[in-house]
C-alpha cells in the first residue's frame, strides 16, 4: 500500500488501529476546541489565561490546518470533499483565527470555532459507536423524503388550522392576521406554547385543544418513520471504508468497488 492509500485509510477509515487512534486524537482537539471558545467567551477567564487560551487555540487550529490539507491530498477528487458538507465545516473551523491576523477585532468571529463540534459526527464512527452511528445516518438519508413530505403536509395543515382560528377568535383575542395566527398553531401544535396568544372564546379554546392533542400525535410520526428504517438499515452489516473518488463511506464488508461510483475500494 502507497503512502496516499495509507493516510486516506487512517484519515477517513476507522477499521484499523491507527484509523481509530486518529479519530481519538481528532475527537479530543474538536472537544477541546469548543471548550477553549466557551472559556474565552467568560470575561475573567479571558482575561487572566488569555495568552495560554490563544496559544492553544493555535495549536489546534494547525493541527486541523494539517488535516485538511491531508484530506484534500489524498483523494481523487479534491474539489468534490472540499464542497462537501463536511468539507465546508472543516474549512469555516480554521478560518477565524487566520482572519483575526488580517484583520484587527476579528475575534468576534471566534463564535463560530464552535461550529467544529459538528465535525463530531465524522469521529462517531469509533468503538462502540461504529455501528449505531452508521444505522442512524443511514435511516436518516432514507427517510429523507418521507420527512420533507410529511413536514410539507403539517405545514399546510397549520395554515388551515390557523386559518380557522382567525376567523374563531379575531384581532380581539390576539389573532390579528392568518400569518400571526398560522405562527399560534404552529407553537401550538408543536406543544411549545410561549403564551403571548391565547384564544379568548369558548368556541376558540375548544379548537385549540383539538390542535393540541393533534400535535401529539404528529409529533410521534417522523419517530415512526426514523425507526422503521433503522430496523431496516440493521439488516445489512456494513463498514467504514471510503471511496477515495466519491468519498462514499460504509460499504458491504465484502465489497470490492463502491456502490456510489463503481470505482475499486482501497484494499483491493
Amino acid at each position: 500500500m502507497t503512502l496516499k492509500n495509507k493516510l486516506h485509510e487512517i484519515i477517513y477509515e476507522a477499521d484499523t488501529k491507527a484509523g481509530k487512534a486518529f479519530d481519538v486524537v481528532l475527537f479530543f482537539l474538536i472537544v477541546s476546541s469548543v471548550v477553549l471558545v466557551m472559556l474565552e467567551s467568560v470575561p475573567s477567564i479571558d482575561a487572566q489565561y488569555h495568552k495560554q487560551l490563544n496559544i492553544a487555540e493555535w495549536v489546534i487550529t494547525l493541527f486541523f490546518s494539517i488535516e485538511y490539507i491531508l484530506r484534500i491530498g489524498v483523494v481523487k477528487r479534491p474539489w468534490k470533499y472540499i464542497v462537501s458538507f463536511y468539507g465546508i465545516i472543516d474549512f469555516l473551523s480554521i478560518l477565524p483565527k487566520y482572519i483575526s491576523l488580517i484583520i484587527g477585532g476579528a475575534q468576534g468571529l471566534a463564535v463560530l470555532r464552535a461550529i467544529r463540534l459538528l465535525r463530531v459526527f465524522r469521529v462517531l464512527k469509533l468503538t462502540r459507536f461504529i455501528g449505531e452511528s452508521r444505522y442512524l445516518l443511514l435511516a436518516l438519508r432514507k427517510s429523507r423524503p418521507k420527512i420533507m413530505v410529511f413536514l410539507f403536509t403539517v405545514f399546510l395543515l397549520c395554515i388551515i388550522l390557523g386559518s380557522v382560528m382567525y376567523l374563531i377568535e379575531g384581532e380581539k383575542g390576539g389573532f390579528t392576521s392568518i400569518p400571526r395566527s398560522v405562527y399560534w398553531c404552529i407553537v401550538t401544535m408543536t406543544t411549545v406554547g410561549y403564551g403571548d396568544i391565547a384564544p379568548i372564546t369558548p368556541l376558540g379554546q375548544a379548537f385549540a385543544s383539538v390542535i393540541m392533542i393533534l400535535g401529539y400525535g404528529i409529533i410521534a410520526v417522523p419517530t415512526g418513520i426514523i425507526g422503521v428504517e433503522i430496523a431496516q438499515a440493521k439488516k445489512v452489516e456494513t463498514n467504514t471504508q471510503s471511496c477515495k473518488h466519491c468519498l462514499e463511506s460504509y460499504h458491504l464488508d465484502d465489497a470490492k468497488h463502491c456502490h456510489q461510483c463503481g470505482k475499486i475500494l482501497n484494499n483491493e
